[in-house]
């Protein structure tokens, strides 16, 4: 059973638009047991140039499902993300039984109706090495910019940290930085 949680900015959650969300969310699970509770937190969102976005995040212990979409049509992006979200649960599910890394098996997480299985062997096909710098936040924003890439490591001046920053979907910048 699942639990939702559906939050909406600069849109009012009509039920008929809640409805909408719950049933296509309900839609995966049929990939947990049924005894299983789930927590799904839904945002929509509508901007000023009436592009709407959803997102949909569910954590599964180990495990967060997490997917976005933005377009033009709200329902639309609600079917995408749903369909981003039985993308997640197919590849996540063979990672877990090739690997077994998590602590929850995947027995006690997911039925066998995954029948599709998703093979991903990811390999590094170029390494690169990095001069990391110290500079400010304004001078590595700058470096970002004149490179012309989506993400840019360097050493804080001020607290010789390793950080990045990069570019988000949005258009904003995002900034991790190493915790101590």
């Amino acid at each position: 059973m699942i639990k939702f949680s559906i939050r909406g900015e600069n849109i009012e959650v009509t039920e008929a638009l809640r409805s909408y969300v719950e049933d296509k969310v309900a839609k995966i699970e049929k990939y947990f047991h049924a005894d299983q509770e789930l927590n799904a937190k839904v945002n929509l969102k509508v901007y000023r140039d009436k592009r709407s976005k959803v997102e949909v995040t569910i954590p599964l212990g180990s495990i967060t499902l997490r997917a976005e979409d933005i377009s033009q049509d709200m329902y639309g992006s609600i079917d995408l993300v749903v369909d981003k979200i039985e993308r997640q649960i197919r590849r996540n599910k063979t990672k877990i039984e090739k690997k077994n890394r998590q602590k929850v098996s995947t027995s006690q997480l997911f039925t066998e109706e995954l029948v599709e299985q998703v093979e991903e062997e990811v390999k590094v096909v170029r390494t690169k090495q990095v001069d990391l710098k110290p500079m400010d936040l304004e001078e590595a924003i700058l470096q970002l910019e004149l490179l012309g890439h989506d993400f840019f490591i360097y050493t804080d001046a001020k607290d010789s940290t390793t950080n990045v920053i990069y570019k988000r979907e949005d258009g904003d910048l995002g900034l991790l930085e190493v915790k101590s």
